[in-house]
């Protein structure tokens, strides 16, 4: 099979669903369950239609009432149906009725498997589009434990039935991929979407897991989303885990810090502590109901060249050992990061940026696309309940502060900023660190890449100690201080 993502350019040697389902299906060892709720029995659909099936399909199901879905599946806490939680349990209840059912001493080569979606399609008013979760539990050896690739995916067509049909195609495509791609988990990502347009249908989370994938990083999955074009925005928590963004966002304020963050060093962390205390003082802002993120944009990871996927995850590994929930986004211009964020939430938004980063924002050379051009994205960008914190630049050679009061803006934008400046769109973070602003996470990382001395003084308490233990960012391939 090639290695390409389909969608761009159909090739002739890439199997058709029906074959993919036909080698499935033609294949003794394969067998198990398929359990399908919200949108039909549309993937198990595609195996009775190739042919063979009787030899792959132990039970088919679709537990449409609530009722028998919570008989079945027990009942969730939050009483929601389409949430990453239904969706293993539909998963590990299958697979335990696999084990119970079908005796393993008469069937000692079988590969077990149990597929399952608990899916909602768009409204009759077609305002809602719709989301789902999918997944499947398995077997490559039959002495081993099970793997498990879970997905989260949103539409994007406006008919029921077309999100009907791109589902059960996606769902072929993660069966055929997990039994004949499960060791090149990136070509697996791509071939998702063998005989689908990217228009069609979002995947904005995917998580690996199980013997065969203990290698696999699921952070790194994650950047191959956003590089692959399959989705616009991507989350993962300390834990390394990735998120499904509404999770993490629905009606919550939200405070993010846009950065390299190659190192993190003090200047980032005070921004965000001094921003982060600002954030908590604007009124109906709870600290319960309050997430920070720590986001990378494509572009930054892509600011010399290609992505070099270590650094990505030297990066990703400093920010979730510190405790932060990090985002990788492909959103150059601010506007369409708040954008999104407003999918989630209509609460509070705040954004803490460095000076450079605010003049940026007032160039008209990043919207020349838009037919409003400035106008039309900043209109995005403070339409909604949003607040930029300030912090401060000092001149390396005349030591002066700049900040909201003394910024200097292209002199067609000066009456524009001066609206946002006094409307307390734009306010200055006046309690920071000014022995610290002549630290820049450039230098910091120059000098653990050449192994000099006297970088561990710049980052925060622990962070150099993070860096050494982790080998990060090249740190032990030469002489350091320890």
């Amino acid at each position: 099979m090639p290695d390409h993502i389909s969608g761009d350019k159909e090739f002739e040697d890439i199997p058709s669903i029906r074959n993919k389902a036909l080698r499935i299906n033609l294949n003794e060892n394969i067998y198990g369950t398929f359990a399908e709720i919200g949108a039909g029995q549309e993937t198990v659909r595609n195996f009775f239609r190739a042919g063979g099936a009787s030899g792959t399909i132990a039970k088919t199901m679709s537990a449409y009432d609530k009722d028998f879905s919570d008989a079945i599946y027990g009942i969730e806490k939050d009483g929601r149906y389409v949430t990453e939680s239904r969706l293993k349990k539909m998963l590990s209840h299958e697979i335990n009725l696999i084990e119970e059912r079908i005796i393993r001493e008469k069937h000692p080569t079988k590969l077990f498997f149990a597929y399952a979606n608990t899916v909602a399609t768009i409204d009759f008013a077609k305002k809602y589009k719709g989301h789902g979760w999918i997944g499947i539990r398995y077997q490559i050896d039959p002495n081993e434990e099970y793997n498990e690739i879970t997905l989260h995916v949103r539409f994007h067509e406006n008919d029921a039935m077309l999100q009907q049909i791109t589902l059960g195609i996606l769902g072929v495509n993660l069966i055929y991929g997990a039994y004949y791609k499960y060791d090149t988990p990136k070509k697996l990502l791509r071939y998702l979407y063998d005989h689908i347009d990217k228009d069609k249908i979002e995947i904005d989370t995917i998580n690996f897991s199980g013997p065969n994938f203990e290698n696999v990083d699921n952070r790194l999955m994650s950047l191959q989303l956003i590089k692959n074009g399959m989705t616009d925005a991507v989350m993962f928590g300390p834990d390394g885990h990735n998120i499904l963004p509404a999770k993490i966002l629905y009606k919550k304020n939200i405070l993010a810090l846009r950065g390299s963050f190659r190192p993190v060093t003090k200047v980032n962390i005070d921004m965000y502590n001094k921003s982060y205390e600002m954030f908590l003082e604007e009124n109906r802002v709870e600290k319960d109901r309050t997430e920070v993120i720590f986001e990378i944009t494509l572009s930054n990871l892509r600011a010399e060249g290609e992505i070099d996927e270590e650094d990505f995850m030297d990066r990703a590994r400093l920010l979730c050992s510190l405790g932060h929930t990090v985002m990788i986004s492909n959103f150059q211009e601010y506007y369409k990061l708040v954008e999104y964020f407003s999918r989630y939430t209509k609460m509070r938004i705040g954004l803490a940026m460095g000076v450079n980063n605010l003049v940026d924002v007032f160039d008209e050379k990043y919207y020349r696309h838009l037919s409003g051009g400035i106008l039309e994205a900043f209109g995005k960008l403070f339409f909604k309940d949003l607040k930029v914190y300030l912090y401060p630049m000092k001149d390396a050679k005349t030591g002066e502060f700049t900040t909201s009061e003394n910024l200097k803006v292209h002199p067609r934008m000066k009456e524009l900023y001066k609206f946002f400046k006094y409307n307390g769109k734009v306010v200055d973070i006046d309690n920071y660190n000014p022995d610290i602003l002549n630290i820049f996470s450039r230098e910091v990382l120059s000098k653990i890449e050449s192994g000099e001395e006297g970088w561990e003084k710049m980052l925060p308490e622990g962070v150099s100690e993070i860096i050494k233990s982790k080998s990060l960012f090249s740190c032990n391939s030469k002489k350091t201080t320890v």
